[in-house]
């Protein structure tokens, strides 16, 4: 039997999603800005991920799988992005204000706690390196 993702895209309304989320305001927010930067709709990936794009990884025995390129989840305790790592990464993160990191993954408490202007040069240079590497 061959490999099957877990987390693979749906046909759950994102809006309908984010609304019923623990942070509405802030996904809303934040799907628009990542909607705009990389120019391709919103789709749920799995019950909890707002996804755009999709790119492929490599699995072992030479297999590919695919998940979505740039994405974010709304959570209770934090939002979860789920950014590729670009150039000029941590020097952004510097500026960025209050958040931690993870494996693969970038948590901000709410949106007010960071720079609008830097978050949106860390989802550009994700989204830029995503394309980039195709």
């Amino acid at each position: 039997m061959g490999y099957e993702a877990k987390t693979k895209a749906t046909e759950v309304d994102v809006d309908a999603f984010i609304a019923g989320s623990a942070k509405p305001a802030d996904g809303a927010a934040l799907c628009a800005l990542m909607r705009r930067l990389s120019g391709e709709p919103a789709k749920m990936w799995g019950p909890s991920i707002v996804g755009f794009g999709r790119r492929s990884y490599a699995l072992a025995g030479g297999k590919q799988g695919e998940t979505l390129a740039i994405g974010f989840s709304p959570r209770k305790a934090a939002l979860v992005l789920y950014l590729k790592h670009a150039a000029g990464w941590d020097e952004r993160l510097a500026r960025l204000g209050k958040h931690s990191t993870g494996k693969g993954c970038l948590y901000i408490n709410k949106l007010a706690d960071v720079d609008a202007g830097v978050l949106a040069e860390l989802v550009q240079a994700a989204w830029t390196e995503v394309q980039a590497s195709r």
